[in-house]
């Protein structure tokens, strides 16, 4: 459960940040992601933006996939 709860946390930053996010896009996230936010997130609560700030506030530590992941949204 909780593992799917950071994988939703992923996605949900990208709906966030998009309309439409692709299914290549959200693989992305998931694979990339997932172990990012249970790192350097831990124990941080789902709602009100708190993953998305919490993967913001520790950019300089997210792994390569995941920087590329969350950057091609933006782009996007």
């Amino acid at each position: 459960m909780k593992h799917f709860l950071i994988a939703a946390c992923a996605v949900f930053y990208a709906l966030a940040a998009h309309a439409t996010v692709t299914a290549s896009e959200k693989e992305a996230l998931e694979t990339y992601c997932k172990p990012d936010a249970e790192r350097l997130c831990k124990g941080v609560g789902l709602g009100g933006g708190k993953m998305k700030a919490c993967l913001e506030k520790n950019e300089n530590e997210l792994s390569v996939g995941c920087a590329k992941a969350l950057q091609a949204l933006k782009e996007g």
